[in-house]
């Protein structure tokens, strides 16, 4: 699907009478402002040129609902373009909802139930003792930042104390960390998105959100943060309408896990060319568009 083609699908959904009402029940005086935004976010996406407008729409909207700017810079949400299976067998490729870590420490501030609420990432060294009972973790945090930025980053740490005095942590390792990306984030296995370009920001939101969703009380954005996120939208007029293709069961296939692997270890634009060349799996398409993204990035520098 053309970027074009994209851009009029998903101003025709946006001008419809259904979604501008729920727009202007959200945003108000800034519904306007927003449909110009998502419009601008898929002409600047080559990946995202290829969604479904319903699922670009409906990602879209679940941001707004949350108040949160869909903003890379920003880091509080985001839409993914991601490769799934309809019902019927086919395959499309459709805009993933996402919260940023940044995106969940803003709903638990505006909830008003937290006093403190973080998430950092954790040096060799820096953990004295750990309370396997209780889950109470001693730290000795490295206080020069020089020194702090050099040493390896073992895991990492979210913590929230609620004003009612109860408080929790959770610590993962990078080996959790890891796992847990192979287990639930099929981009995670195929090695591109955030999980590839920016593993900080995915394993801050991963401790964070495991641990509010498991021990905080959940706020009624809280509670949609959680139960949208990774979610990708089949009918923008029915939000109950989602999927979760990360937790969707995939079968190996040795012809695609080549066409991967000749993805993933190009290290030259010859390389991507070659690669254009024997992959033929359309699935893969957006993971060797984004490689070949992210080599000639490298080859500006």
């Amino acid at each position: 699907m053309s970027t074009e083609l994209t851009t009029t699908k998903v101003q025709t959904l946006l001008s419809s009478e259904s979604v501008k009402e729920r727009l202007n029940e959200i945003l108000g005086k800034r519904a306007s402002t927003f449909a110009t935004s998502v419009l601008q976010i898929i002409k600047s996406s080559d990946l995202l040129a290829q969604a479904e407008p319903n699922s670009v729409v409906g990602a879209a909207m679940t941001a707004a609902t949350l108040n949160l700017p869909l903003n890379n810079s920003i880091g509080f949400a985001y839409i993914i373009p991601f490769n799934t299976k309809n019902k019927d067998g086919s395959s499309s490729v459709k805009a993933q909802f996402q919260l940023g870590y940044k995106g969940f420490l803003q709903l638990a501030q505006r909830s008003g139930q937290f006093k403190t609420v973080n998430v950092t990432e954790v040096k060799d060294g820096e953990i004295l003792s750990r309370d396997r009972l209780t889950g109470d973790i001693e730290f000795s945090w490295i206080q020069d930042d020089l020194i702090r930025e050099k040493t390896k980053t073992v895991g990492y740490v979210s913590y929230f104390s609620l004003l009612n005095g109860f408080e929790k942590n959770m610590f993962m390792s990078i080996d959790e960390l890891n796992a847990h990306g192979g287990k639930f984030s099929k981009t995670f296995k195929q090695q591109y998105g955030l999980w590839k370009t920016d593993f900080d920001s995915m394993a801050k939101k991963t401790v964070l959100k495991l641990l509010l969703s498991k021990y905080a009380p959940l706020s009624i954005d809280m509670q949609t943060a959680v139960q949208t996120d990774q979610a990708t939208f089949n009918d923008v007029n029915n939000p109950d309408d989602i999927n979760f293709p990360d937790n969707e069961e995939t079968k190996v296939d040795p012809d695609k896990e080549r066409m991967m692997t000749l993805i993933t270890s190009a290290k030259t634009l010859d390389d991507i060319e070659f690669a254009k060349q024997h992959v033929t799996d359309e699935t893969l398409i957006p993971a060797l568009q984004a490689k070949e993204i992210q080599l000639k990035k490298e080859a500006k520098k």
